[in-house]
């Protein structure tokens, strides 16, 4: 069987994630030597809550949905990785079960290093114990971010937010609109955002009305990011 080879656009995107791109030249190419590509079709299994932590992986293109089932057996979303993002590596350092589900979301790509490949990368380049440890401390604050804006902003500015930050992740420039290319139910961004689907509605519909954002199945263009970061700031 051929071992895939990952695109132009691929690499690219894993070069410039805003992590790896500050590694320096030597961790950067042992990382990629280590690496294997791996592509998955929309909807597929990466990794299940509770079971071994065996890969370390970077998105190079699509995304991965982090969730979780909730009491009454619910997918609950929880967040998407991104392409230039890395996840998995908490569990390989801990030794403990995975704590959330993973699946694919869209036609997804993803460098995969194996858990006996990422020991041999720590022992080789002290630099990625450093590394790692900052990743984990922009997650920690983003999550205490994301904890203070639960409590202290109402779900307007929330939402705002949410499609500001979709918009830079994921936005295709069209002329002066901006085309959020990651594909989103409602109840999915809801989801991120802790609230119901009619609610989000309705905000939607309200941004539709002040110019913000226009509404388009399973999609969302930004027609004004300088009204939703007022919004956002309410």
């Amino acid at each position: 069987m051929n071992t895939p080879v990952p695109t132009i656009d691929e690499l690219h995107n894993i070069e410039t994630g805003p992590w790896f791109s500050k590694l320096s030249p030597a961790l950067r190419s042992a990382i990629l030597a280590r690496a294997t590509v791996r592509r998955l079709a929309d909807g597929d299994a990466l990794a299940a809550r509770g079971t071994p932590a065996q890969e370390w992986c970077g998105v190079a293109r699509g995304a991965v949905r982090i969730s979780v089932v909730s009491l009454s057996g619910k997918q609950v979303t929880l967040t998407y990785a991104e392409p230039g993002v890395w996840f998995g590596d908490i569990a390989l350092f801990d030794g403990l079960p995975r704590t959330h589900d993973a699946h694919a979301h869209g036609a997804t790509t993803l460098f995969v290093v194996r858990k006996a490949d990422f020991r041999e990368l720590l022992a080789q380049h002290v630099e990625l114990y450093d590394a790692l440890l900052r990743l984990n401390c922009r997650r920690l604050r983003l999550m205490f971010d994301q904890f203070e804006d639960l409590a202290t902003r109402p779900l307007q500015a929330r939402l705002a937010k949410q499609v500001l930050l979709l918009a830079k992740s994921y936005g295709v420039p069209h002329g002066e609109e901006i085309r959020i290319g990651l594909a989103l139910a409602q109840e999915d961004l809801a989801q991120l955002l802790g609230a119901s689907r009619q609610r989000v509605n309705q905000e939607l519909k309200g941004f539709e009305r002040e110019g913000a954002v226009r509404v388009e199945p399973t999609r969302l263009v930004v027609l004004s990011r300088d009204k939703l970061l007022a919004i956002a700031e309410r």
